[in-house]
């Protein structure tokens, strides 16, 4: 049935009379209907991924797209005199997740469910998400990011579960979205689990709330702030929330398709993103042992062969440590099984590093996955080796044949076929559209490299999409674009090791250099786009001293006709669809051996977009694949890194004393910038910059500098940068998350 039918059958209305709510609601429920006719994927083994973020964006056009009616909806819309692009700004965009790690989780279950494979994501379903990024007085300010309508994606279920915690139980109730694969004839799902009495009344100002009351609390809020005990603790009541209904749920659905639960290995695969879901280890042993009447031995044995471990990040924050006491308060069921667990181990081998609980009765999550797993991966190919030579050397010594390396992907539906429709349709017509299920057929575009034609097709592409930005930014943000500029994006979670503040320093330096009379060629734009913890003050600082920036320099009728600065509000998967395909130069800049991969340097990289990066995460794999001559890579590489912080032999002072560096860190707190803003954030953040720098910001700031001169300069030799351009696509294709997710099912879910 066509939609246009559809739409008169449910309404008794013409397509044209509907405005644009109405037709998104018709097209949701029309796509769940069309869904329904495709089967659930079906093997005997079943992958849970299970993460406790999903950053899925908005899903029409994702789904219209993997349905293959984009084009044939479209054009009914047309017909009726509406446009599709319209319809999409009537969704909102689920807050299921942050930064890169769940939109990675969700470029993955696209991905599973693309390739036929049985497998379902696994998490909460959280009413607010992180929270909604609003700037007042030049600072990030946090409001709650309601996002779930009576007419949604979430499908009601009845299935239910009992979660025990120490002083009550909660029963939840698992919503499911339909995950649809590429022009599949089957489908897997999201499994999020909530609970019914969930209360928003309780927030507060901002994103405040009695963290204790976790009857009410405990689905609201992705990444609750925990810089208190209550706030950890309600981390603790979240993850065993998560975990518990995940284990209960891979039982059931095991057992319903004959599984003795001492085979359960062969039915389930758990693979566990990060270590928020690690206590599903203790409490699959729990549930083995206590419901089914397992030993604990053999229950352990089980687990092991079913689970596997990825790290995302060797920072601290990722490697969760809990108190013993504080999982006491929420879990102590499941403390027992962790204390049986440690005795393991430390019966087994000796040093202390590599023990669960420590001296200091910490349980360290990431220890336990690796000693109750089977597979043990990184998600770039330097980001594996450290964790190998370095940060878990000592596990890597007792268990090489679990360490591997699977190097992160996007989904090109998404980041390509949708967000740059111009560049796709072109690709097409060059190439055909075998790319979209076989990425590494893009290098059918290095035939063109030298090809003057596709050079210029290519930058009227890129101009177009600055058009499409323009007209976004200023209806959603107010921001004017100038679509003639250079645009120089950095969208990422805010955290000093991703160097923003390096970004902003250079920045610094462009404006002085304009107001000393040192012209740039061309005007330069410069994007930002990312949220910072509430808890990580910071990060918010850095946020408040580009906002300073960009008022200070938009303003200035001097340096605006060459420079502009932008931090968009509010930076989400429908910002970066936008962002992404407009963008030149493509900002990568962490600091070395501390980025495990990074997927944003991969949809720039597929849009057109050159890399100015460090030798870091999967930056390390553009440059051999695009060779040095296509991309611009600067900085200390990450040997020297890790062995400057080993010695204590970073001095950021040393480097704030050079000639250039220090008049553009003392702008800082200069009278113009402080008008403007915070005097308190701004000196805090500059004496971070002096006196500590844990993320040696200015070890690397002249070559940074000189490395984006040099960009800037190339740009203007139009076919050298549309020869690299052209290079940087048709390599790309290895960047996709069907190669990643191939990798899993062969290597991991299905190793005999």
């Amino acid at each position: 049935m066509t939609f246009t039918k559809y739409v008169l059958d449910k309404t008794n209305k013409e397509l044209s009379t509907l405005d644009n709510k109405e037709i998104y609601k018709q097209l949701l429920n029309y796509v769940k209907d069309e869904a329904d006719k495709k089967a659930l994927n079906s093997d005997k083994k079943k992958v849970y991924y299970i993460s406790a973020e999903f950053l899925i964006g908005k899903l029409l056009s994702n789904n219209l797209i993997n349905l293959g009616i984009y084009e044939e909806i479209e054009n009914e819309l047309k017909a009726a005199n509406k446009r599709l692009s319209d319809v999409e700004e009537a969704e909102l965009e689920p807050s299921l997740g942050n930064g890169g790690l769940g939109r990675l989780a969700s470029c993955f279950i696209d991905s599973i469910s693309s390739l036929g494979i049985n497998g379902d994501g696994v998490g909460l379903n959280y009413h607010c998400g992180l929270f909604r990024q609003v700037f007042v007085k030049n600072e990030q300010h946090a409001e709650p990011n309601f996002w779930i309508e009576d007419d949604s994606w979430l499908r009601d279920t009845d299935v239910k579960y009992t979660v025990p915690f120490k002083n009550f139980n909660l029963t939840s109730t698992l919503k499911r979205i339909d995950v649809l694969g590429y022009k599949k004839d089957t489908k897997n799902y999201l499994n999020l689990f909530d609970i019914d009495s969930i209360d928003s009344s309780i927030i507060e100002k901002g994103i405040s709330f009695d963290k204790t009351e976790i009857e009410k609390n405990l689905t609201l809020f992705l990444y609750p702030d925990d810089s208190d005990k209550n706030g950890e603790l309600l981390r603790i009541y979240q993850q065993y929330f998560m975990v518990s209904n995940a284990a209960q749920l891979i039982l059931d659905e095991a057992i319903a398709k004959g599984s003795n639960v001492h085979d359960l290995y062969e039915y389930a695969y758990v693979q566990i993103n990060d270590t928020h879901p690690s206590m599903v280890i203790p409490e699959l042993i729990r549930l083995l042992t206590e419901k089914h009447g397992i030993e604990f031995e053999e229950a352990y044995t089980i687990v092991q062969k079913m689970t596997g471990y990825t790290n995302h990040t060797i920072l601290a924050e990722a490697l969760e440590k809990w108190p013993l006491e504080f999982l006491e308060e929420v879990v102590p069921h499941l403390v027992t099984i962790i204390k049986q667990l440690d005795a393991v181990i430390r019966e087994k081998y000796e040093g202390e590093d590599i023990q669960i609980i420590d001296k200091d009765d910490r349980v360290h999550m990431a220890n336990m996955d690796i000693h109750f797993s089977n597979s043990v991966n990184g998600v770039a190919y330097l980001h594996t080796e450290i964790l190998k030579n370095s940060e878990l050397k000592h596990f890597y010594e007792l268990y090489p044949e679990k360490f591997n390396n699977k190097t992160n992907g996007i989904t090109f539906r998404r980041w390509l076929e949708f967000s740059n429709r111009p560049l796709a349709a072109y690709l097409k017509e060059l190439i055909g559209d075998e790319y979209l299920t076989d990425a590494t057929k893009l290098e059918k575009l290095l035939a063109f490299v030298d090809s003057k034609e596709v050079a210029a097709k290519l930058e009227e592409i890129k101009h177009e999409n600055k058009l499409v930005l323009k007209e976004y930014l200023k209806e959603t943000q107010g921001i004017e674009l100038d679509e003639n500029s250079i645009i120089d994006t950095q969208i990422k979670r805010f955290h000093e090791y991703k160097r923003q503040q390096m970004n902003a320093l250079y920045v610094i330096k462009k404006y002085l250099d304009i107001k000393n009379g040192k012209l740039p060629e061309r005007k330069i734009t410069v994007f930002f786009g990312g949220k910072a913890a509430p808890a990580y003050i910071i990060a918010q600082d850095i946020i408040h001293l580009i906002l300073c920036l960009s008022e200070l320099i938009n303003n200035d009728p001097e340096v605006n006709k060459y420079l502009n600065v932008f931090l968009v509000e509010n930076y989400n998967v429908s910002v970066a669809e936008k962002l992404i395909p407009a963008t030149d130069i493509s900002e990568q800049i962490s600091l070395a051996s501390k980025e495990a991969s990074g997927t944003g340097n991969m949809k720039f990289m597929l849009n057109g977009a050159l890399t100015l990066g460090t030798l870091d995460g999967a930056n390390v794999e553009i440059d051999e694949l695009v060779g040095r001559e296509n991309i611009y890579i600067f900085g200390k590489e990450s040997d020297e890194i890790i062995k400057l912080y080993e010695t204590a032999g970073y001095v950021s002072k040393e480097y704030y004393e050079k000639d250039g560096v220090k008049e553009v860190v003392d702008f800082i707190v200069s009278k113009d910038l402080v008008k403007l803003g915070n005097k308190e954030r701004l000196e805090r953040l500059y004496n971070e910059l002096l006196n500590k720098d844990w993320f040696m910001t200015l070890i690397d700031f002249e070559e940074y500098y000189a490395k984006k001169e040099e960009m800037l300069a190339d740009y203007e030799n139009r076919e050298l940068w549309l020869k690299k351009v052209i290079a940087n696509i048709a390599k790309a294709g290895f960047f996709s998350s069907d190669r990643t997710i191939a990798q899993y099912n062969e290597d991991i879910w299905n190793k005999k």
